[in-house]
């Protein structure tokens, strides 16, 4: 099973950002990811085609379960 965290923010023109990062320590503690946004934001660390990350919106855990097909 593949984990990502998924960190959403909102950018100069409104529209929503997601930053995804594989492997997320578990368990996720939420003040550490609130901090970490906070820290992108105050830091104008990225940006995005629509300017600067100004807000934050959201923050998941995304779980995905791939099975291989052999094709042989």
């Amino acid at each position: 099973m593949a984990k990502q965290i998924e960190m959403q923010f909102m950018n100069e023109e409104n529209r929503t950002v997601t930053i995804s990062l594989e492997d997320p320590v578990e368990p996720v503690n939420s003040a550490d990811v609130n901090a970490a946004m906070d820290a992108v934001i105050s830091e104008n660390a990225l940006t995005s085609s629509g300017g600067s990350l100004v807000a934050k919106k959201g923050a998941r855990v995304v779980e995905r379960i791939v099975t291989e097909i052999d094709l042989d």
